[in-house]
Formats: C-alpha cells, structure tokens, sequence
C-alpha cells in the first residue's frame, strides 16, 4: 500500500495534536487542510507544510489524491460527514464521540461497512501509555481479578494552560450541537472510553448528573457538575465509578486543559493507580502499583499528553496499512457511547439503564 494521504477537516486548537503523528513519517502524509474559516485553514497549512487548503468539504471529497479524513468538527456533524466521507471511499478517523445516539453510530458503521474503508474513532485516553501498559498488567494477573475501576475528574484553572477561543466551546453548551454536557458527554467520553478498556462491557448504569453555574460567563450558561455516575460491568463482581467535579478555584499545572484525571483499578490481589493525562496535579508516578503491602511505582515512557495523541495517529495509520482494526473501531466506539449516553439517560430519569438498549 502507498503512502497515506489524509486530510485534516476542522483547524481548531486540537488539530495542532493531531498533527504530531504524521511529522517524519513515510507511510502517511497530511495533503490537505480544510476549515470554513479560510485564515485559520492558511495559517495551519504554512505552520504544517501543506499545499492543500479547502474551504468546503465537498472538495475535500472530491479530491480522488485524499485517501483518509481526520474529522475535527462539532459533534453533530460527526454522522453526516462520515457517511459522506464513505460513500466518497474516503477512510475516516472521527474524534471522539463518534456520534450524539446510537442510531447515528449504526448509519455510520454501515456507511463505512457498506464502503469497504476504515472506521475509527479518535480517542487518546485508551493510548495514554501508563494506561496501556496497566492493562498489559491487567491482562498478565498482576493484580488478580478485576473487582472495580474508579475514575475521577476535576477541573480546574491554570495560567500555562491552553487559551481555547470561545467559539471552541460555544456549541459545546448546545446540546443539539454537542449531544449532551461539556464535563460528562464531550470530556467524559474519554473516561467512559477507558472504564471500557480496563473493565470491558458494561451491564448498566445509574446516574446523578447536577448542574453548576458558570460564574465567568455570568451564571448565563451551567457546566453538568457535580457528577457521580456507578455501574456494573458484564464481568462478574466487578463494579465502577465515575465523579465528576466542577472545581475552577482549583490551581493546576497544565500545558493543555487543567483537568485532574486519576484512575483506580482495584484488584483481588492488587491495585493500580493511573495519574496525570492532561495536567499534573497530586505528586505521584504516572503509574503506580500497590502489591504485597509494597508501593512501586512503575516506569512508563511517553507520558505527555501529545504523547497519547502520536500514539493514537499511529495506530490508525498501522492498521490501516495492515488491514487490521483500530482499538476503537465503530463497534467499540458505538459501545463507549452507549456507556456514556445511559449515564445521561440514567440522570434524567432517575434509574437504571442498560447500555446495550440505549439507541
């Protein structure tokens, strides 16, 4: 198979990660930029190197010298433009959530189905390496059984982090555009996506999703915080747990969003502590383990955030030069959205819902 060459499609400020992977590589190549803002899609094209600029996606998908799209637009978009990119025989990476239901997921995986390209949901907590190589313990019996995985999220403020423009997050308080809240749907997939990589399938879920006012933005506009979010997983005696706090008077060390994401995976006979992801926060190792009455922190390399990001675009481009699936592929990444939207069902209606019966 020939270099592939891809298309980056939305220039937002998440772009510059997603552009790591391809830098030095042979096998993959970004031809082309896309962005109905025409300055930003010029200004990535100079900063990257990259001939192409389209200022419509219909020419992107015209173009027959594109073999791969990178979608990194609002979430509402995520369906049409997949199916679109399929029926044009364009492979699709599409950033996480794939897709605001579980119906829009099915139009997409039968797009791409139907097509003969590939599918692949872009999400980089499940390439965080401690997380991989905690898995790799995971599967090897390090710590036994699984009998629960706790996670939690805080956010918080922090003068080194990025400065994100307002109309990256304008459509994320649309729940139309967004397909539900910024903290619990839009950042929380990254959660729910590893909750599934370390636990597996997920019977049901029960939520409490509450609101908070956003005193910045004058109370106008509510983040989906506190959050406290259980469930069982298919695995036998094997629970989880999800909290998620709206903390901005938190001070946090960042070189991206200053979120705190801690990971707990207790074990029969063990437990794994999985630290930092997007900001830096309590003083520990990235990965942790506690075994035998003995604490050993275990080295990992790649620990930045943009790490997980080259990771990701990595393996996309591997498997897809080898014909094989990527870790998210569209089944999987229908699966984590079920998980993540029976959490929001689950919060509105006051019970338990099975993720497999959510649509």
């Amino acid at each position: 198979m020939e270099a592939i060459r891809v298309a980056i499609v939305g220039c937002g400020r998440i772009s510059d990660l997603h552009q790591l992977g391809y830098r030095q590589r042979t096998d993959a190549h970004i031809v082309a930029v896309c962005d109905t803002n025409k300055r930003r899609a010029h200004s990535k094209a100079r900063e990257w190197g990259v001939e192409k600029v389209y200022t419509d996606y219909q020419q992107v998908l015209g173009d027959k010298e594109i073999d791969l799209v990178e979608l990194l637009t609002p979430h509402h978009l995520h369906c049409p433009m997949t199916v679109q990119a399929a029926q044009a025989q364009k492979h699709i990476s599409v950033q996480k959530p794939m897709a605001l239901s579980a119906h829009e997921a099915d139009q997409m995986i039968a797009a791409a189905e139907k097509a003969g390209v590939m599918l692949r949901v872009y999400e980089t907590f499940v390439y965080y390496a401690p997380a991989v190589k905690a898995r790799a313990m995971i599967e090897a019996g390090e710590i036994g059984e699984v009998r629960a995985v706790r996670m939690h999220v805080s956010t918080g403020t922090a003068d080194t982090a990025w400065k994100v423009p307002l109309s990256a997050w304008v459509w994320r308080f649309n729940e139309k555009q967004c397909g539900g809240g910024p903290l619990v749907f839009d950042h929380g997939y990254h959660l729910f996506s590893l909750g599934y990589y370390l636990g597996g399938p997920v019977e049901k879920v029960f939520a409490w999703i509450d609101q908070t006012p956003v005193r910045e933005a004058g109370g106008m506009v509510k983040v989906d915080a506190p959050a406290a979010i259980i469930f069982q997983y298919k695995a036998p005696r094997c629970y989880g747990q999800l909290d998620i706090e709206y903390t901005p008077k938190m001070r946090i060390h960042s070189d991206y969003y200053a979120d705190d994401d801690r990971i707990e995976v207790i074990g029969e006979k063990g437990m794994l502590f999985i630290n930092r992801y997007t900001a830096r926060t309590v003083d520990l190792p990235e990965l942790v383990l506690f075994k035998d009455g003995k604490t050993t922190p275990i080295p990992v390399q790649g620990v930045e955030w943009h790490d997980s990001f080259i990771a990701t675009t990595v393996d996309g481009i591997e498997k897809l030069m080898a014909g094989e699936q990527p870790r998210l592929d569209g089944a999987t990444g229908k699966a984590v959205l079920q998980f993540t939207l029976a959490a929001l069902q689950s919060a509105a209606s006051g019970r338990e819902v099975r993720p497999d019966e959510v649509g």
